[in-house]
């Protein structure tokens, strides 16, 4: 027993600096994609009502706010506070010039994808 509270102790140092480590690399991510949503030329649908970047990170400031004690993760940040309206149910649109739109969680994965293929 003395010798498991020893080398837990030993190790919490160890899991902390991984967990913090882990925080940041998620913070980074999502960082990223607020600021991906924000500088885009595309136009953002929610329910119907095309927004402008800016607009879009608003919005999705808010959702990020409100649902922070759930988001783990990037993914979750998207599933939370990028995917769908609460309200209505209706799946978020990106509308770029020239492709077919796209629904905002499969952009802004696509996104993460190639922001995480970039750090390694």
């Amino acid at each position: 027993m003395f010798l498991r509270v020893i080398k837990n102790a030993l190790l919490l140092p160890f899991v902390l600096a991984l967990s913090t480590q882990v925080f940041a690399v998620q913070s980074d991510e999502i960082k990223h994609l607020l600021a991906y949503v924000e500088a885009t030329d595309c136009q953002y649908e929610r329910n119907g009502k095309h927004h402008n970047g800016s607009e879009a990170l608003a919005h999705i400031r808010k959702k990020y706010d409100y649902y922070q004690d759930d988001i783990q993760s990037a993914e979750d940040f998207i599933k939370y506070a990028a995917t769908k309206s609460n309200l209505s149910g209706k799946h978020y649109k990106v509308h770029c010039d020239n492709q077919k739109s796209i629904k905002s969680s499969d952009w802004l994965k696509a996104e993460l994808s190639a922001f995480r293929k970039a750090q390694n």
